[in-house]
C-alpha cells in the first residue's frame, strides 16, 4: 500500500469521525490509567459499568488505596481477571503516591514501571491523556492493519512501529482511535462488513464479503 492510499483512508475515517476518543469513561489521567488496566481482556462497556460505580466513591490513588484489595474487588468483580487486576491497581496506587506525588507520569518508562501497565496501556495513556502520537495496538488494530494492508506485521510491536512510520503525520494523533473503532464496528474479526465500509475500495483485503 502506498502513501497516497493511506492518506485517502485516513481522510475518510477523519471525515466520518473528526474527534475520535476512547470509549472508556474517565475524567482524569488517573481514572483513564485505572480503566485501561482494567480493560485488558475485557470490554470497554464492562469496564465502564464497574468504574461508573467505583469512581464516585474512589477516583484518586489515595482513595482507591484506602479501599484495599478486597474493597476494590467488590467494585470490579464483574470484570475478567479481577483478582489480579485489583492487586495491580492497588500496587500502582502505592507507587504513584510514593514516587510520583499521586500524579500519573507522562513518559513511557515510568508508566511501564507501574504494575499492570504494559506497552499498549502506556501508549493509550500517553496518547489519550497527554496528546502524544503513540499507537496502542490491540487485537482490532492488529487485524485492521494486516487485513487492509495499511501496516502489515507479524506481531503487535512490528505493526505499532510500522504504523508510526507509515501513517501520515497529520493523522497520527488520532489514528489508533479510528482503527480501533473501525475494527470494533466494521472490520470485525469473523465477518467484516465490507459492503458498508467507507474504505472498501482502498482496502487490499482479498477475501472481501459482499
Amino acid at each position: 500500500m502506498n502513501k497516497e492510499k493511506r492518506t485517502q483512508i485516513f481522510t475518510r475515517l477523519r471525515d466520518a469521525n473528526p474527534n475520535p476518543t476512547t470509549e472508556l469513561n474517565y475524567s482524569t489521567p488517573f481514572e483513564l490509567l485505572v480503566a485501561v488496566i482494567l480493560s485488558a481482556q475485557a470490554t470497554d462497556v464492562g469496564v465502564n459499568k464497574a468504574t461508573d460505580k467505583l469512581y464516585p466513591v474512589a477516583n484518586t490513588p489515595e482513595a482507591i488505596l484506602a479501599l484495599g484489595v478486597d474493597g476494590l474487588k467488590e467494585y470490579i468483580k464483574t470484570i475478567g481477571l479481577f483478582n489480579a487486576k485489583a492487586e495491580n491497581v492497588i500496587k500502582t496506587c502505592q507507587l504513584l503516591i510514593e514516587k510520583h506525588n499521586s500524579i500519573v507520569p507522562d513518559n513511557r518508562n515510568d508508566l511501564e514501571a507501574l504494575p499492570g501497565v504494559g506497552r499498549k496501556t502506556a501508549n493509550v495513556v500517553l496518547n489519550t491523556a497527554f496528546n502524544q502520537p503513540t499507537m496502542a495496538v490491540d487485537t482490532h488494530i492488529f487485524r485492521v492493519s494486516n487485513r487492509t494492508g495499511i501496516a502489515p506485521g507479524k506481531d503487535v510491536l512490528e505493526v505499532e512501529k510500522r504504523l508510526v512510520r507509515l501513517v501520515p503525520k497529520e493523522f497520527l494523533m488520532d489514528a489508533h482511535h479510528w482503527l480501533i473503532l473501525h475494527g470494533r464496528y466494521v472490520c470485525k474479526a469473523r465477518k467484516p462488513q465490507c459492503g458498508s465500509c467507507i474504505i472498501e475500495d482502498l482496502c487490499e483485503y482479498k477475501q472481501k464479503t459482499s
